[in-house]
């Protein structure tokens, strides 16, 4: 069946289901009359006359793999705002933590991620809790769909106990207003999700039976990750290696769309939105389904990369005073409206890529090469004045002309081209279109083994694993002795730029450091010092004097924020519990211990 005939079914699905899937779960928190909690017993969309099959429940999945487009997808998405809150960027227009407060997120949905998470997992409780009022013919098609809801639900915890800490556990379908929530233990939702993710590594396909199933190696590559948090480091081997003994491969010949085009590489095919779900492409083991020439009704807002990680290059004035090369050009169209919310420092620019052999400008990293880079040198950038009539017309873009060298801030750093390029036709401004987007690929597998061989002790083994994906970007091998925590997440800054949920990445080592007792951290000082914070203080200069300002902000950030403040609005309007708040957050001083058991049979 065409992909786009099948995609319209699944999305007439979508619809036919929606109305019981929409609505954010946390407005149950909020009192409601009886009426609007009582189904229509005539509507045939009625609950019962839905979730009877396999296609009822199929729809559910369709809702949830839709809900994964969440993450890297429109305005300020959660993914941009991962890095900017990393040690590789500052948020341009929120560089000062010190102003988001449980109340107040005034750009990046610091708060407002919380409360759609719950949605999503809202969605996945439907399945989870009704698959069994249906008698199964097939026990594994019931197991199959079971663990699809499985792996979803344990997506959106891991994201939230690695943004928020200590959050509640939903396990179940709620049906009626719900005012009494507890905070759990990060530790126990943990320990849950992996025993639901060995399950559906367990009962998943190997092989997609559509474009955006979830597979057994999604599974494997999500159990790997909770294993890690979990200190499970045998498991996280374990599910690592099924992962990378097949059916996945590295890239390492060219593929795909710009194949023929000798003055790329592959590691340029690898991130065009149009090779993401390639069937020569054996790198992917989960990604996101958004394509332009799709029905409307399927389209993402877009990926917004060109607007989020690169600068206002498109603001450079020439000689006269007049922008020397618009966005609204065939220019524009190449390298996107940018607007530098996700401000990168000269540690990813440059420092990144220097070995004891090469400077950042010399590296063979294929990663850091001049074809897929965008080059913003000390004076004069590879972007042409392209503005007819301009006295500088076909001259590159140069500081020589700024009024003022602190317009340099948005304006004027280099960017990785090759990982944001995503035309726009179906928006009039380029800011990164529909396009398939990975979630999950076997590099990142790679490091994971490698960091729970590190965490081991057998650096031999985390370096073979880290050289498999050095070696594919034509890098410069390491040894033994280069492997440390720090190196790995150079490593997957390096590979894994605007993929990875990278302060959530961050903070999952910070944990295992803390609940180990390494280095000096500790559980119980989390909140006073952890990795994450020291690692951006000592890497990230715009945390260092002088210190970054933009728009009346000055950066600034302390060892708590590398957790977020819970929503102030959630927290108040669950009247008969208590939902604790992150310490460092005004609310903290009302916290209780949290739950060390689940208790899923709550209604």
């Amino acid at each position: 069946m065409p992909y786009s005939k099948r995609l319209n079914e699944q999305i007439m699905k979508n619809i036919l289901i929606k109305p019981f899937l929409s609505g954010l779960m946390l407005l149950m928190f909020f009192s409601c009359s009886e009426e609007w909690l009582e189904p229509d017993p005539l509507s045939f969309l009625a609950p019962e006359n839905v979730y009877v099959n396999e296609a009822g429940f199929e729809a559910i999945l369709v809702t949830l793999r839709k809900n994964m487009q969440f993450e890297s997808t429109g305005n300020r998405h959660p993914l941009s705002m991962e890095h900017a809150t990393s040690e590789l960027a500052i948020p341009l227009v929120q560089a000062d933590f010190r102003r988001n407060t449980p109340s107040n997120s005034a750009f990046f949905p610091f708060l407002s991620y919380f409360e759609n998470v719950y949605e999503f997992i809202k969605n996945a409780n439907v399945l989870i809790t009704r698959i069994d009022e249906v008698e199964w013919e097939d026990p594994e098609v019931r197991n199959r769909l079971l663990g699809e809801a499985y792996w979803h639900r344990a997506y959106w915890y891991y994201r939230l106990v690695h943004s928020y800490g200590d959050v509640p556990w939903i396990g179940v379908e709620l049906s009626g207003a719900k005012l009494d929530f507890q905070t759990h233990s990060r530790w126990v939702i943990l320990d849950e999700i992996q025993r639901d993710l060995e399950m559906a590594a367990e009962w998943l396909p190997v092989e997609a039976a559509n474009l955006g199933d979830v597979t057994k190696g999604a599974a494997n590559h999500l159990l790997a990750k909770v294993s890690l948090a979990n200190l499970d480091f045998d498991q996280a081997i374990a599910a690592s290696t099924k992962v990378i003994d097949g059916p996945y491969e590295l890239m390492n010949e060219r593929f795909g769309i710009d194949a023929g085009n000798e003055s790329k590489n592959v590691l340029w095919d690898l991130h065009r939105f149009q090779n993401v779900n390639n069937t020569q492409n054996t790198e992917t083991i989960y990604s996101t389904v958004d394509r332009a020439d799709a029905p409307p009704g399927t389209w993402s807002e877009g990926t917004y990369t060109m607007r989020w990680y690169s600068p206002s290059w498109w603001k450079i004035l020439d000689g006269a005073g007049n922008r020397a090369c618009n966005w609204s050009t065939p220019v524009g169209d190449t390298l996107g409206i940018g607007n530098g919310d996700v401000r990168t420092n000269d540690y990813w620019h440059y420092k990144i890529w220097e070995d004891a052999n090469h400077a950042w400008d010399e590296t063979p990293d294929l990663r850091r090469s001049a074809n897929n880079w965008i080059e913003m040198g000390d004076e004069i950038a590879e972007i042409l004045n392209c503005t007819a009539g301009s006295p500088q017309l076909g001259e590159p873009l140069t500081k020589k002309l700024y009024g003022s060298l602190v317009d340099t801030t948005d304006t004027w750093f280099p960017w990785p081209h090759y990982k944001t390029f995503v035309p726009t036709p179906n928006n009039r401004l380029p800011v990164g279109g529909q396009g398939d987007f990975y979630v999950f690929r076997l590099a990142e597998t790679y490091l994971l083994r490698a960091e729970a061989h590190l965490w081991k002790g057998n650096l031999g083994a985390a370096a073979d694993d880290i050289n498999k994906v050095r070696g594919r970007a034509n890098a410069p091998l390491v040894s033994t002795t280069d492997v440390t925590i720090d190196y790995i997440f150079d490593e997957r800054a390096r590979e894994l730029y605007t993929e990875e949920p990278r302060h959530t990445e961050m903070v999952r080592a910070s944990y295992i450091m803390a609940k180990s007792n390494l280095d000096g951290y500790t559980l119980d000082g989390f909140s006073d010092k952890n990795w994450y914070h020291d690692r951006v203080i000592r890497l990230n200069y715009h945390y260092q004097e002088p210190k970054f300002q933009w728009f009346g902000n000055t950066a600034a950030i302390d060892p708590y924020h590398v957790l977020w403040p819970i929503p102030q609005s959630v927290i108040t309007a669950n009247t008969l519990g208590t939902i604790n708040q992150n310490i460092g957050y005004d609310g903290a001083e009302n916290n209780i211990p949290p739950l060390e058991t689940i208790d899923d049979t709550i209604e």
